[in-house]
């Protein structure tokens, strides 16, 4: 289980961040001169681009890979994974170094990852997969 969550983790980041963003080149909210004046910056702007949200991608395919191979053992892991990985994109439109697309973008790229690599940990577990007659 643990391979397959830092998979998780590791496709999203590197589909986001090495794919899709040198391919966009989004300029950050604190980065943009005309926003200067309206983006209310918190940390360290940083020099990369903006969409998609890495932080929303890896968070949402960990919540999303949680939820997925927990949901029927632990009801509380569906709002928890979700809220967990929703306060840490939203945190990002708050300290302005992305747009809310971004994030939207980014959680939607994660929830796909965590739910594929979530699916195919648990087609090859013996006792989740279904069961064949003969």
């Amino acid at each position: 289980m643990i391979i397959f969550f830092v998979l998780s983790f590791a496709l999203a980041d590197s589909i986001s961040a090495s794919l899709i963003k040198p391919k966009v080149m989004r300029i950050r909210p604190c980065n943009e001169i005309s926003l200067k004046e309206n983006v209310n910056i918190r940390v360290r702007c940083g020099s990369g681009y903006s969409f998609p949200s890495s932080h929303a991608s890896n968070h949402f395919a960990l919540g999303m890979f949680l939820l997925i191979v927990f949901r029927n053992r632990w009801k509380p892991i569906i709002w928890l994974s979700m809220a967990w990985a929703g306060i840490i994109s939203f945190a990002q439109i708050y300290v302005g170094v992305h747009y809310p697309i971004d994030i939207i973008c980014g959680a939607v790229l994660g929830s796909l990852i965590g739910f594929i690599t979530a699916s195919v940990f648990l087609y090859f577990q013996p006792d989740t997969r279904p069961a064949t007659f003969s």
